[in-house]
């Protein structure tokens, strides 16, 4: 199996790929990374290179991609001699902000009001009834990154100037209850799978923590499964596709945007549902049968960022001790290998599992605290 892109969930897709049986080969330019260190070979080139695509083509039978931004050309020229899951089409919509808006309201689902910001003149012009609210770039960010919130219409040309005179939207702000996802899986046939509601919680934009099954009403989290399956039906997307909600102070499902690929706040799943996103992922490029996505019990999944790799001002980075997250049974630990720490940077993540929620949610604090 062919992988482009070479982090951490390129690095969960292997290992539940080679669990399978199959041997993975990754391109990613990087030279040493969470992915190719783990996988079978790495091809080390420009996501874009002709004979390095060529030579992935070559090795394996199907190819998928582990983020976002991986050129959607990459993957049309994948395709051209194998199976490639998400299609570059689904990828291209999901890459860019615009494309992904326009595509979601245009199929009738709920998207916070915005505008496209294409020129200073959009800028200026912005109806003020989208204030407040967020200055995004269509393409590149995450995390956080490439979005400045504004308050009032003149706050909007400033941000867009800020972000470097490029394609942006500004969404209006919308007052939120909670933030959850749904991850689904779909094969080329149409069998879809989706992984139970996770209540997401964020911090400086990076995702710190998810709770499952989501402290939502049960009517609401099956609302938001039918949402993520229409979605990914409307796409006619093959693979594992995240689909992003907020829930408003009034109840509503608003869908905040999509990730064709498995994605963060489905990681619980490696440990807490009988078949995990990754293994998912390596089924459907594999043509294989899906596999049950059932969770075993209630999970809390905390992110571990490299800020806790600094322990005081100025000294150099030092590794956790990590035998105070182990020593709680139930929990289970995943570093990505990553060489170098850095503050906001993604080192790993550590689910907790308990037969009630209350306990996941009181482990996880633990955790933290210590």
């Amino acid at each position: 199996l062919g992988l482009l892109g070479g982090g951490q969930l390129g690095r969960m897709f292997c290992m539940a790929a080679q669990s399978l049986g199959y041997k993975v080969v990754v391109l990613d330019p990087g030279e040493e990374g969470p992915a190719g260190s783990v996988a079978d070979r790495h091809v080390r080139s420009d996501y874009l290179d002709p004979a390095a695509l060529a030579e992935l083509a070559a090795l394996a039978g199907a190819a998928t991609t582990e983020f976002e931004n991986v050129p959607a050309a990459a993957l049309a020229f994948l395709a051209r001699t194998a199976r490639v899951c998400p299609a570059a089409e689904s990828v291209a919509i999901a890459q860019d902000r615009i494309r992904e808006k326009t595509f979601l309201a245009d199929h009738g689902f709920s998207v916070a009001p915005y505008a496209v910001l294409a020129s200073e003149d959009d800028a200026r012009r912005v109806d003020a009834s989208l204030c407040p609210g967020i200055v995004k770039s269509a393409r590149m960010g995450y995390d956080g990154k490439g979005q400045i919130r504004v308050a009032t219409q003149g706050d909007v040309a400033a941000a867009w100037i800020a972000m470097g005179v490029i394609p942006c939207i500004i969404e209006r702000l919308v007052p939120l209850a909670a933030e959850v996802s749904v991850v689904v899986a779909r094969t080329e046939h149409g069998d879809t799978t989706a992984w139970p509601v996770a209540e997401n919680h964020h911090r400086d934009g990076i995702l710190d923590v998810s709770i499952v099954p989501a402290r939502v009403p049960a009517a609401l989290a099956a609302e938001a499964r039918d949402v993520a399956t229409a979605v990914a039906a409307k796409l006619d997307y093959r693979g594992v596709l995240c689909v992003e909600m907020f829930v408003t102070t009034q109840g509503r499902l608003i869908i905040n945007e999509i990730a064709p690929r498995p994605h963060n706040s489905g990681h619980y799943s490696i440990d807490a549902c009988v078949t995990s996103q990754f293994e998912q992922q390596a089924r459907v490029l594999a043509g294989l049968p899906l596999g049950d996505p059932r969770l075993h019990e209630p999970a809390v999944m905390v992110n571990l960022l490299g800020d806790l790799w600094f322990t005081a001002a100025g000294a150099a980075p030092r590794e956790p001790d990590w035998t105070r997250v182990l020593v709680h049974p139930a929990a289970k630990l995943h570093l990505y290998g990553k060489a170098e720490p850095r503050r906001g940077r993604k080192m790993g993540h550590v689910t907790c599992l308990a037969p009630t929620l209350a306990g996941a949610l009181a482990m996880a604090r633990a955790i933290r605290r210590d």
